[in-house]
Formats: C-alpha cells, sequence, structure tokens
C-alpha cells in the first residue's frame, strides 16, 4: 500500500498540515511503504509561490 498526502498550496503550513503530514508519513514508514505528496491545484486560490515554501517546510521537519 501507498500513502498519499495532498494538500493545496494556498498558503503557508500550519500546525494542522505538519500533523497529517507526519501520521501519514509515520503511518507508511511504519509499513515499509512509501509515501506520495501531490499537490492540489485545481482551487483557484492556489498561488506557485507556496509550492516552494511547503517543501522547504516539510524538509525543516526532517520527512
Amino acid at each position: 500500500m501507498t500513502g498519499r498526502w495532498a494538500p493545496s498550496p494556498t498558503g503557508h503550513f500550519h500546525l494542522g498540515n505538519l500533523r497529517t503530514a507526519l501520521l501519514a508519513w509515520l503511518f507508511t514508514r511504519s509499513s515499509s511503504e512509501s509515501l506520495i505528496w501531490r499537490f492540489e491545484d485545481l482551487d483557484n486560490a492556489v498561488r506557485p509561490e507556496f509550492y516552494l515554501s511547503q517543501i522547504r517546510d516539510f524538509q525543516r521537519i526532517g520527512l
């Protein structure tokens, strides 16, 4: 099984985003599976500058 996490890059991460990402990562890691991080970009509020911001935030917590 592969895990999937799909945030919308409409702003900076908040604590809820990070919690969900961490739980998804821990679940797939405990099963020796991979986690697919897919950006939801169908929302009109998506702003391109938040893609890199969210990737950097994810890297900061070591995932």
